[in-house]
């Protein structure tokens, strides 16, 4: 297991949050085999235990993308124990995950969130400067959570206006800044340098210079979301990468440049999308049907 962790980490260069959520699904699978089975090594499961585990998880009432993720982390891991020599077969292949239900990603309105960006009073100090600009950052550029952190003050471009991003992988894309971001990035620029100077390193700092950290993004956008929604799903920093692919998709961007813009593998994760834009469809029904 620790040589898979490490494989994840060195190799595929996983997130730090990816590694842990593995390493808690793989040491949940130890203990159950070492519980029921009587196994010491979880590599020493076959594809009956395996499955057995499935339906134990199912029957916890698990939601079915909590179980699809810990069958995906032992889909993983088998995968690198048959690479690596330490079995002869895979038994992740005579399991199947558990069909789930498509979920449709939480976005918040356009206009609720325009209205908040444009019009909240954000405080002349300097964690509100950082606020406002760590709430653009993530609508105007649609990046995640983990790669908002990573940004450094190198990797953004004023006479550019584009930011480097490294999100899964370690893969860079370049994104563009539009000009209301690059007005709220120069005000902040010009705070953080009266509190902390000109360094170099983390682009978005904590009120005592420290380098930003996960819980205190997730606070920051869930005080500022809360002016504007009460459901809890829209007060989550994913929600504004929703909202920004979503956004773009309404007013008539293209697909393939949301998946490059969002950073996306495949186009089928940026396929989820065209299911929210039911404004935009019902715009080119009315213009396009002769008896519309």
């Amino acid at each position: 297991m620790d040589a898979f962790l490490d494989f994840l980490r060195f190799e595929r260069r996983y997130s730090r949050h990816t590694v842990t959520s593995y390493q808690t699904d793989l040491g949940q699978f130890a203990a159950y085999v070492k519980a029921t089975f009587e196994l010491t090594e979880p590599a020493q499961a076959t594809h009956p235990l395996i499955r057995g585990w499935v339906v134990a998880l199912m029957g916890q009432n698990l939601d079915p993308r909590t179980v699809n993720r810990k069958v995906a982390c032992l889909r993983s891991y088998f995968k690198f124990l048959l690479r690596t020599g330490a079995i002869a077969a895979n038994p992740m292949l005579r399991v199947k995950a558990p069909k789930m239900a498509q979920k449709l990603p939480e976005f918040v309105p356009e206009a609720a969130l325009n209205g908040l960006l444009n019009s909240f009073q954000f405080p002349d100090t300097y964690a509100g400067h950082r606020d406002q600009l760590l709430l653009e950052l993530l609508y105007g550029t649609g990046i995640r959570l983990s790669e908002l952190i990573g940004i450094t003050a190198d990797d953004v471009s004023l006479p550019g206006a584009t930011v480097r991003v490294t999100g899964k992988g370690n893969k860079q894309r370049v994104v563009p800044l539009n000009p209301s971001l690059l007005l709220v990035l120069s005000r902040y620029y010009a705070k953080r340098a009266h509190e902390f100077g000109a360094a170099p390193g983390p682009l978005l700092l904590t009120d005592k210079g420290e380098p930003l950290y996960e819980k205190l993004v997730y606070r920051t956008v869930k005080f500022y979301l809360g002016q504007i929604t009460t459901s809890a799903a829209q007060q989550h920093p994913h929600a504004l990468r929703h909202a920004f692919a979503t956004h773009l998709l309404g007013k008539g961007a293209d697909l393939n440049s949301i998946k490059e813009l969002l950073g996306h593998s495949s186009l089928a994760a940026t396929q989820v999308y065209t299911h929210l834009s039911v404004d935009r469809l019902k715009s080119v029904f009315e213009q396009a049907h002769p008896r519309a």
